[in-house]
């Protein structure tokens, strides 16, 4: 059990059936009346972030977010397939689950999984990426007047802004917790 006077960035817990994690914390002693904490919670499951204060005492049961890192087989119908590197046990996860990381995945890359009672409810690209440009328009020499984009399509599919030196068929190195180009491979 963990009490809230314990909250710190990144702690888990239940709370009403949900699986919080602790984003912000404050502990707040004001001049009258009793001490309180501001907390800024997300739920993992859903990612809805909320506001709320919680009395010092109050107690959660701490909830265990199980982290593995799983390789990225293959697409079949609307399923995702993992296979995780130890047992080489196969998983299929639906698209809503692997939403904002396969834009950056390929075949046969590794992924974070993250479990909570066994269950499967979050994947998280690598934090930086090497994909090859598949298309992109040319850029023209002398058109810098300052540091100006264009769109680019990666072989994953997805579009990024990237400068305009940059050219089809170029590997690059993406940041995917932001979707930014980084620089060239």
């Amino acid at each position: 059990m963990i009490s809230a006077g314990e909250f710190r960035k990144g702690m888990t817990f239940e709370m009403d059936g949900q699986v919080l994690m602790v984003v912000d914390f404050q502990h707040v002693k004001p001049g009258k009346g009793a001490a309180f904490v501001r907390t800024k919670i997300k739920n993992v499951i859903t990612g809805s972030v909320i506001e709320r204060t919680f009395n010092p005492t109050e107690k959660f049961p701490e909830a265990v977010i199980e982290r593995k890192e799983m390789q990225y087989l293959y697409k079949d119908g609307s399923l995702y397939y993992f296979m995780d590197l130890d047992t080489y046990e196969q998983i299929p996860l639906n698209y809503d689950i692997v939403e904002e990381a396969i834009v950056y995945l390929k075949e046969n890359d590794n992924a974070i999984i993250k479990f909570y009672k066994g269950e499967a409810f979050s994947v998280e690209a690598p934090n930086f990426v090497e994909l090859e440009i598949t298309h992109t328009e040319p850029g023209v020499k002398g058109d810098t007047a300052t540091n100006t984009l264009k769109p680019a399509t990666v072989e994953t599919g997805t579009t990024i802004m990237v400068p305009l030196f940059i050219n089809t068929g170029d590997r690059i190195r993406i940041d995917t917790r932001s979707g930014e180009y980084m620089e060239r491979a």
